[in-house]
């Protein structure tokens, strides 16, 4: 019972407006070629970093400048400010979802009728 109700939670959550919104987002997200570009070298010179700084090294003032234009770049663009509106609203649905979750289990705690529908 509990798994055919997560389902059909998961399946309206993907018929969400929300949902939606977010999936146009990270397409229209993946058809700028810039944008693209740009986010896979900042997530490459992020691994590079990462990786020197588990070795004890620290970035250079030239891959902390590259890292910063880059993330100022990346932010200007009405793609991705689109994107991070839409995963901010999503994220405050899966909230809402959450806390009815909580508010339900809370409720089914306190009765004492047991239901196995």
């Amino acid at each position: 019972m509990i798994t055919e109700r997560a389902k059909d939670l998961g399946r309206l959550l993907g018929q969400s407006e929300e949902y939606q919104a977010l999936k146009r987002s990270n397409e229209r997200l993946g058809e700028e070629p810039e944008l693209r570009g740009q986010l896979e070298r900042l997530r490459a010179l992020q691994l590079q970093l990462a990786e020197g700084l588990d070795r004890g090294v620290e970035p250079t003032p030239e891959q902390q400048h590259e890292v910063d234009q880059l993330v100022g770049q990346i932010q200007a663009h009405a793609a991705y400010q689109g994107m991070v509106a839409a995963q901010t609203n999503f994220d405050k649905l899966m909230m809402k979802v959450n806390d009815w979750i909580l508010e339900g289990i809370r409720s089914g705690a306190q009765s004492r009728i047991i239901t196995l529908t």
